[in-house]
Parts: C-alpha cells; structure tokens; sequence
C-alpha cells in the first residue's frame, strides 16, 4: 500500500505511508513498570505508569499483521557494568544501585527479570528489542541501521517515560530526518504534570519535534489496512 494514510493531531494532522513506518515501545521493563524494580528505587510510584499499558496493547494488535513494523527497546547494562558511566551508576545516591541485587535479580542488567518487557507486552518472534545503555534509542544501538535498512521515514512513538527515554528517542529521531507521531495516552510519566509539559512541548512551534495524537485516533486511522 503505497498512499498516505492521515491521522488526525496537533498541531496538524500526521501523514504517513504505512510500509515507510515503524511503531516503536520504548522501555516497557519490569523494572520501571513493578514494584522492586530501579523506578522504584528511585522513589517513584511506578502504578503510574501503567496507564498506558492497555492504549500500547491495543495499537500492537492494531499493527501486527500490517505493513508496519514493530520495534521495542530496553535500557539496561551488561553484566559487567562496563558500558554504565561513573555518574549513572551513582545517581540519587541509592541503597540499591544499578548492578545491585534486587527482587527482579540483579537492577537494570541484561538478562534479568527486571531487564524483561513486561508480560503484556511481550514481542512476538521478528520484532527485533533494541538493547540500549543510555536514554536515547538511537546512542550506542544499531536502531538508525535497522530503519534505514527497512526503509523507514515515519515513527510511532509509545513507551515510557514521557520526558526521559521517550523525548531522549523523539529529539534523536527528529534530528536525523524522521517524523514521529507520539500516541499520548501511550505514554507516561512518574510525574503527571512532567508528561503535560512534554506533550506540549513535542507538538510546539508547528511540532517542532513531531505530532501528538492518541491510540484510538491512529487505530481507525489504519483500521482498513488488514
């Protein structure tokens, strides 16, 4: 399917070509999302997050089965630490550390229960997981290569958190020639009033980093491509 499809968004509506575009779930770990996880550590209440849980499952059943790609990332470190800076690994000055044993084994490291997508979400066999060690999707990680070799111009943009991984994600992406759509409900923050202001500042100034729409808008925007 060669057309654009138009999805209505701030701050005008987005239009994209579905073999030309990639639906990214950025960070949905245990370890930002359960109790006993590093964002809990930090001293968040990590049920906020799951607001978006539901909004992101419904776009992945949406999406799978079309022309449009699924990618999801995770951040976390190897098991020898070797790729987390200094200043990171001494962040908030916690009891339990990056590297440190927790209820989900050891805290944000490959390979652990906490370093897991979480069980609703799930990939199926040929999404690739893009493993990061920072906040941004495209640093140090074989992303930009998976899209240019797919030949993708246009990302939908769910996950966690909204002004961290997710804007780190927007900002890389835009200034390497992408168009991102963020889906806002599937987004969020620890902060409530930090995912307001991230929201708005993504569509700003004529959607100075991208457009702002929402799961059920884009859902029946491509409800006639299966």
């Amino acid at each position: 399917m060669n057309e654009k499809i138009v999805v209505k968004a701030e701050p005008y509506d987005f239009e994209f070509e579905p073999r030309a575009t990639a639906l990214m779930v950025i960070d949905m770990q245990n370890d930002f999302l359960k109790p006993g996880g590093f964002g809990e550590f930090l001293g968040n209440d990590v049920s906020l997050l799951r607001r978006a849980i539901e909004p992101i499952r419904n776009v992945l059943s949406a999406v799978r089965g079309t022309e449009i790609k699924v990618i999801h990332t995770r951040e976390g470190h190897r098991p020898d630490l070797s790729d987390c800076p200094p200043s990171k690994l001494r962040r908030g000055r916690l009891k339990i550390r990056i590297g440190d044993e927790g209820p989900m084994g050891r805290v944000l490291v490959r390979g652990q229960k906490g370093h897991e997508i979480i069980d609703e979400l799930k990939p199926l066999e040929g999404e690739p997981v893009i493993d990061k060690p920072g906040k941004g999707s495209f640093y140090a990680t074989d992303l930009h290569l998976i899209l240019q070799n797919w030949g993708i111009k246009y990302l939908v943009i769910t996950g966690v958190t909204t002004e961290v991984c997710v804007h780190t994600t927007v900002r890389e992406a835009n200034d390497r020639g992408y168009e991102c759509l963020v889906l806002e409900d599937c987004v969020a923050s620890y902060f409530p009033e930090f995912h307001e202001v991230g929201i708005k500042m993504i569509k700003a100034q004529g959607g100075i980093f991208g457009w702002v729409s929402d799961s059920k808008r884009f859902i029946e925007a491509i409800r006639g491509l299966k």
